[in-house]
């Protein structure tokens, strides 16, 4: 059951990353002047997937104290490296991201740390 908690909150925190990226490709780039952040917030309120991604990490939240109030942190948070495979991989399909051989090896590597952290 913490395994499957676990893995539920990492993915939705992926899904979360995932929503707000499309939202912010939709809105387009941000200048940091106050300005252009007092303009953008209409543009963020109206933008659904900007509301699913924080929607998706306020119930990811939700799961991750449940998750930490039952195991180590040390246990669980390696597998937050979860996430950042779904999001490559999603982000590559999905939103046109680029996957090098770098990237697929680190993931390699990332895999072969989660299962060799999940065995202790």
């Amino acid at each position: 059951m913490n395994f499957a908690l676990i893995l539920i909150g990492v993915l939705l925190n992926a899904i979360a990353q995932l929503l707000l990226k499309k939202g912010m490709n939709l809105i387009g780039n941000i200048n940091l002047n106050v300005d252009s952040i007092i303009s953008l917030i209409p543009s963020l309120l109206k933008n659904i997937f900007i509301w699913g991604g924080m929607g998706s990490y306020a119930i990811s939240i939700f799961i991750w104290l449940i998750v930490l109030s039952r195991v180590q942190v040390s246990y669980a948070y390696p597998f937050l490296s979860i996430g950042y495979i779904v999001a490559a991989f999603i982000g590559y399909y999905y939103l046109g991201e680029s996957l090098s051989i770098y990237k697929i090896s680190g993931i390699g590597v990332i895999c072969l740390g989660i299962i060799i952290l999940s065995r202790g």
